[in-house]
């Protein structure tokens, strides 16, 4: 056996191994999982547009006018009219100077934290924030201070215990993380940056569409526009297509088209991708009853599961998690509801902190309140008869252990990345290489 086979043979045995489901059809409330109907309840598609017959069409029409690919990086050949459009569209929906398209969400944050961050810098991060934020601050090079997640007093604390020195201070966080569905403080975030001479990232991928005023997201929904530097969003949820944004003053913008190696050396993202993803702010502008019939659904799903015993609280977030724990029991809960005709995908490490292992519901705006409540009596019949008993967000169990020696070794004398010295691997618990850089122990994000 060799050691391919080998790791694939661990991963199976702590139940972490992966493989690829077909879907079959859009991304409706209602697909083919391996030739199989089920009620899809994991794809970020909240708002029921990515098969809208609009987007769908316009999509299509700019495969025909401008072809499916750009050709080349932005500042080649590959910013196309469809491009300019879209960000001055979402430049002025989300009330900022300018706008910049990546083609992911991933290239985005890899680009925009890179630029504004890099050797002789300092970043500070919630622990909990996304793989793509979690690597964008490893490639930056910067000393990278890992704060309690959603604390603005640790936050608060840290930044005056690494105040010194000449570097640029960046604060960066999700707005809505993606596997608890919690809203970062937002508000004490860009005080604590303005008290520090910090700059602000805000990542709104799980509130674009979702949340605030006419689902202009979280930032929005402060009263924050115009206080946060860059806020990012993404095309590829709510906006049902694919490729990201970044928003900021016109000058800000300027420094990334001249700094942001994502977008520099990256194809510029595919026309038909930009055409729909207009069409769907467009949707989103005339209709934003959709937003308010994705809270309406989110409710009814987490009645639904408290009236089953679930621990989940009442409220308008699209994103429900179930924490089982254990992962080979998370798998067995995604298989057994599958046999009901419910699809929700269970998500293990390295995606969430070992022992946490959950479901992970997403909400759209175009399931039914009879099918999610349908949903929720399936995830109640199939827990108990496996015999689960489901934990609530506050469990100890969902305490992050990112290191093997737990929280203080996370949070020790010198919490900095580094490239060249972080071993991440998907198995329990997280290895992090012993080996020094700079002269500085590394420490590592949760690998998201």
């Amino acid at each position: 056996m060799n050691e391919i086979e080998q790791r694939l043979e661990e991963l199976e045995r702590l139940g972490l191994h992966r493989r690829l489901r077909m879907v079959s059809g859009p991304q409706g409330p209602r697909v083919l999982l391996d030739g199989r109907p089920v009620l899809l309840l994991c794809s970020n598609n909240y708002l029921g547009l990515a098969d809208h017959p609009r987007v769908r069409e316009a999509a299509a029409d700019a495969a025909m006018r401008w072809g499916v690919g750009a050709g080349a990086s932005r500042l080649v050949s590959g910013t196309m009219t469809i491009h300019r459009r879209l960000e001055e569209r979402l430049a002025a929906w989300e009330g900022s100077e300018a706008c910049l398209l990546f083609g992911s969400g991933y290239l985005a944050n890899i680009g925009t934290i890179g630029a504004f961050a890099g050797t002789g810098d300092t970043v500070f991060s919630d622990e909990l924030n996304h793989a793509s934020i979690v690597d964008g601050c490893r490639c930056s090079r910067a000393r990278v201070v890992v704060y309690r997640h959603c604390d603005p007093d640790d936050l608060d604390r840290l930044m005056r215990r690494h105040g010194g020195g000449s570097g640029r201070r960046l604060i960066v966080t999700d707005s809505v993380f993606s596997m608890d569905g919690d809203v970062a403080p937002l508000a004490e975030i860009v005080e604590l940056a303005k008290a520090y001479g910090a700059r602000t990232i805000v990542d709104e991928a799980h509130a674009t569409g979702v949340l605030g005023p006419g689902g202009r997201g979280a930032v929005a929904q402060a009263g924050l526009q115009g206080e946060v530097d860059v806020v990012v969003g993404t095309l590829g949820k709510a906006l049902g297509s694919y490729g990201a944004y970044v928003c900021a003053d016109e000058e800000l913008v300027r420094y990334l088209v001249n700094t942001a190696r994502a977008l520099i050396f990256s194809t510029a993202p595919p026309p038909p991708a930009i055409a729909g993803a207009l069409a769907a702010l467009e949707l989103l502008q005339e209709r934003p009853h959709r937003v308010q019939r994705l809270r309406c659904n989110a409710r009814a799903l987490r009645r639904a599961l408290a009236a089953e015993g679930m621990p989940v609280e009442d409220a308008e977030m699209h994103i429900v998690p179930l924490i089982v724990g254990d992962e080979h029991a998370a798998m067995s809960l995604c298989e057994a509801l599958l046999q009901r005709g419910v699809f929700a995908q269970a998500i293990r490490p390295p995606t969430v902190a070992p022992g946490t292992s959950r479901l992970r519901l997403a909400v759209m705006a175009s399931h039914t309140a009879e099918e999610l409540r349908d949903a929720a009596g399936a995830i109640g019949e199939a827990a108990r008869e496996l015999g689960l008993d489901l934990m609530g967000r506050e469990s100890p169990a969902a305490e992050p252990q990112h290191l093997t020696g737990g929280r203080e070794d996370m949070r020790g004398q010198s919490p900095v990345f580094a490239p060249a010295a972080v071993t991440t691997v998907p198995s329990a618990p997280i290895r992090v290489a012993s080996t020094p850089f700079d002269g500085e122990r590394d420490v590592i994000h949760r690998a998201a």
